[in-house]
């Protein structure tokens, strides 16, 4: 019987030592707790330059001036472009988020821009580069650089008169 007696005691033995490491592992985990929410991702945008079409001539009918993203600009209709001195551009912002957030642009409304000698002129938010949404590839303090074009939109010389039109346009940048 004393043999037995062994056998019995050598099976438990395993036994005891599997229940004792598995309740090791247990409080191990259960010491670690429930993952950390994940930090809430914060972007910064600072508007570098604004949005600006240069000198341009109205014709009869009018037509439009379109800035592009890269920096170029066209003209449409009776407008002609002129080169007088007045510098034309895309808005540029600089984004600051961390390396590799998405980030969506959301255009604002068409935006009614005043005269100096009276009239208006509709301008409307056109596309970004690099396109929306994007990634942010920058690591702070470096920034990633959008430019946003837009279209100026003139119907007649006695609605648009010559002169200075300026006005406030919004651009929203989300991240999800």
């Amino acid at each position: 019987m004393r043999k037995l007696k062994i056998s019995i005691y050598g099976m438990m033995l395993p036994v005891l030592l599997l229940v004792a490491v598995s309740s090791k592992a247990q409080r191990k985990f259960a010491a670690l707790g429930p993952e950390n929410p994940p930090r809430p991702v914060v972007i910064y945008v600072n508007p570098a330059q604004g949005l600006q079409f240069g000198a341009f001539y109205q014709g009869a009918t009018g037509g439009s001036v379109i800035i592009y993203p890269n920096g170029s600009r066209s003209t449409t209709g009776t407008v002609i472009q002129t080169n007088q001195g007045v510098s034309f551009s895309p808005a540029i912002f600089e984004v600051d988020a961390e390396p590799g957030t998405l980030v969506t642009i959301v255009n604002g409304p068409d935006v009614t821009l005043n005269g100096s000698n009276g009239g208006t002129i509709t301008l409307h938010i056109g596309s970004s580069d690099p396109a929306s949404p994007f990634i942010a590839t920058q690591t702070s303090p470096g920034r990633t650089q959008i430019r946003i074009g837009g279209t100026l939109t003139l119907t007649n010389p006695l609605a648009n008169p010559p002169g200075n039109y300026s006005g406030t346009f919004s651009v929203t940048f989300i991240q999800p």
